[in-house]
């Protein structure tokens, strides 16, 4: 039998110990803004003003759940010595960091093309950059809407 101290069983004690450890290891679920978004674009491409075309970015509209999301981006480019991709960034704005991967390419890649699953915490935008070998920059972006959270919200 549990013995009490002043109302509380030892089993009651243990209980809440257990709740308070959970709880302080628990990570703190902080969003991304679009500013701390803008901010990692900027680091990644530069000075680099980014143009809406080339980049066609798969993503559903509506997700029923933002666990694992196929998204695809390819980029409109001949993938030459002369003219080619050399990097896909991936950022969303609303998950707890903003950078949600990048590739680094060359032409002997063959295609501008990636394809992979994220997650995604809530509603947000989803934007893909390609930076070009001649330095440009270009972009797109889409509205997802999250009915369920993947990343814990």
């Amino acid at each position: 039998m549990a013995k009490k101290v002043e109302g509380w069983s030892r089993r009651d004690v243990l209980a809440a110990a257990g709740i308070g450890c959970v709880a302080m290891a628990a990570p703190k679920m902080a969003q991304a803004t679009p500013q701390e978004a803008d901010d990692l674009v900027k680091k990644l491409i530069g000075g680099a003003a980014p143009k809406e075309g080339k980049v066609q970015l798969k993503i559903k509209d509506v997700a029923e759940s933002g666990a694992a999301e196929p998204i695809a981006v390819s980029v409109d480019s001949p993938m030459s010595a002369a003219d080619h991709v050399k990097a896909i960034h991936v950022v969303a704005e609303g998950n707890p960091a903003p950078g949600v991967s990048s590739w680094f390419l060359t032409p002997k890649s063959g295609k501008a093309e990636v394809a992979f699953r994220m997650r995604l915490a809530k509603t947000q935008v989803v934007r893909a950059y390609a930076v070009m070998s001649d330095g440009s920059v270009w972009m797109a972006k889409q509205e997802i809407k999250v009915t369920i959270g993947g990343c814990g919200g």
